[in-house]
């Protein structure tokens, strides 16, 4: 048996030149609404610089974690997105590291009551909690859910906590903590000291976002001295680089030459390689590691599922998150779908709309638009399967989610999309450069929120 060759064969070829025929169907082709949905900036230089306000007081962040033989382990660099360690130094840090402890907690097990005196910093390494006080009439009031990665307790590891809420396992969970005899060391104090000092001087000067206030005034009557004040910028911004997909077409000039009557074989061959780099360009959109826009939601946007399947009240939450001028969720088609199943339960059927043609189910009036590019996640002891949904606010006028391209590339064909011809070698095989340049760039971290632990497999019995 002959092995594959350079181009398309003859006989292949000769299907798409005899009889009535359709070009060629594609099974993996999707509509890519993502890639119609986002709006595309212009990158003439091939780099695009996102300048921000500085930050001048820490935000909370997220804890990044290992999996070793002895379980979850806290990577020493990542406690900096506890503001009260972020003056710390690596060495300070890798000592602390060491001296958490580990726990396991079964699903429904109350792991503290409300108004308990514990004074420990608390990570979750696995699983997801609640953390909840009780309402002011009947009931118990949601404070928060944490999930891997998150944290709670920095204040009361401090003694500046106000009421302790209950914290409660919803599903399996490992917890890590840290007692506050792990901060007594001198260093450790003082450097923590420094940094409550700092942020207590600059709490009345920066706004909920950690930025420095613009001081203004404003008044009515009298002539009071007026503020003087600027805007400080980032030192540092970051700059997004331009991506690239390619790959190299090759074609038989025989092949072309006498099978092209009714489909030209050339552009077919084109047509079916230029979807093909879309379909990798909207894959490359969501999951790429630099740019991919799941991995650009920042650890204070990202939430978990209340109790995994998604429900209304978890997309509500998305949308406190992205409340400026929401444009659309991105859920694989699986996600969808559960939603779907649970607002129905609940006898809120979601409204559908018509965008491009095609049908869209919607929750306060933003669409959930499907992209199968989003993971899915199999747990390896349980089977259950789980992905994320985003919610995105798009446009560079609106602070949101920009794509990036650069046009007016040699041989282009749509903005930075190109195909250039690179000659026929002594085979007969012609050659064509197929290259897209492209990225992604989140301006502002309130433009992309991002649900996790989306559950998929959830069905109810409605007989």
């Amino acid at each position: 048996m002959s092995g594959p060759g350079l181009s398309v064969s003859a006989s292949a070829a000769r299907n798409l030149a005899t009889a009535t025929v359709t070009s060629v169907q594609n099974v993996a082709n999707t509509p890519r609404f993502l890639l119609r949905l986002l709006p595309f900036v212009d990158v003439a230089g091939g780099v695009y610089r996102v300048n921000r306000r500085a930050v001048v007081l820490a935000k909370p962040g997220r804890i990044d974690l290992s999996l070793e033989d002895k379980g979850r382990t806290v990577r020493p660099g990542s406690l900096r997105a506890v503001p009260l360690f972020s003056r710390l130094g690596d060495a300070e840090l890798a000592t602390l590291a060491d001296k958490f402890t580990q726990s396991r907690h079964k699903a429904g097990e109350v792991i503290a009551e409300e108004g308990s005196s514990g004074r420990s910093l608390v990570i979750v390494a696995d699983g997801t909690v609640e953390l909840t006080l009780s309402g002011p009439y009947k009931g118990r009031l949601r404070q928060g859910l944490a999930t891997r990665g998150d944290y709670f307790g920095d204040d009361a590891l401090v003694g500046e906590a106000g009421p302790a809420p209950a914290v409660k396992a919803l599903s399996a969970v490992t917890l890590l903590t840290l007692d506050r005899a792990a901060i007594e060391d001198e260093a450790v104090r003082s450097r923590i000291d420094q940094y409550q000092e700092e942020r207590d001087r600059l709490k009345g000067h920066t706004n909920s976002y950690g930025e420095q206030g613009i001081e203004l005034l404003a008044v009515h009557a009298g002539e009071p001295r007026l503020p003087t004040t600027f805007v400080d910028y980032e030192i540092d911004p970051r700059e997004y680089h331009l991506s690239t997909i390619q790959t190299i077409l090759n074609t038989h000039t025989r092949v072309t030459d006498l099978y092209s009557n009714e489909i030209d074989q050339l552009r077919e061959q084109i047509r079916l390689t230029v979807d093909a780099v879309k379909e990798r360009e909207e894959w490359e959109l969501l999951n790429n590691s630099q740019f991919g826009l799941l991995g650009e939601v920042a650890g204070r946007q990202r939430i978990p599922t209340r109790s995994g399947p998604p429900t209304p009240d978890d997309l509500d939450e998305l949308l406190t998150l992205v409340w400026k001028k929401p444009a659309f969720f991105v859920a694989h088609p699986r996600a969808i779908a559960a939603f779907g199943r649970e607002a129905t339960r609940r006898g809120v059927p979601p409204v559908v709309v018509h965008l491009f043609g095609a049908p869209f189910i919607t929750w306060r009036g933003v669409p959930l638009v499907p992209s199968d590019k989003l993971p899915i996640d199999t747990d390896p002891v349980t089977g259950a399967q789980t992905t994320s949904i985003l919610l995105l606010r798009v446009g560079e006028g609106e602070q949101g989610v920009v794509g990036l391209q650069k046009s007016g590339v040699t041989g282009e064909i749509e903005p930075g999309l190109s195909v250039r011809y690179m000659g026929t070698n002594d085979h007969s095989i012609a050659s064509h450069l197929v290259t897209r340049y492209f990225s992604a760039a989140v301006l502002v971290e309130d433009a992309i929120a991002r649900l996790d632990n989306v559950l998929l497999g959830n069905y109810h019995d409605y007989a």
